[in-house]
């Protein structure tokens, strides 16, 4: 079953509230928590490219402001 365009956007938001939350551990002194944190941040900017790869075009068309091709991109630089 496919997510709605909703469910696609709330995984967005999500994604970036946790990237924000783990971006101060990526500093971290603790190479473990800093590497855990790194490998989540990643995470959640596939999770991000993968839901901005299936929003409908008359939404990233109203939000031109918003990088939507770089984030595909980035996304696919990440998995590949």
């Amino acid at each position: 079953m496919s997510r709605s365009t909703d469910q696609r956007v709330a995984d967005i938001l999500e994604a970036i509230d946790r990237c924000a939350r783990y971006v101060d551990a990526l500093s971290s002194e603790d190479r473990d928590i800093a590497d855990m944190a790194e490998d989540a941040v990643e995470r959640y900017l596939q999770i991000i490219g993968e839901a901005a790869k299936h929003l409908p075009a008359e939404l990233t068309d109203a939000h031109p402001e918003i990088a939507w091709p770089q984030i595909r991109g980035f996304r696919n630089i990440l998995v590949h």
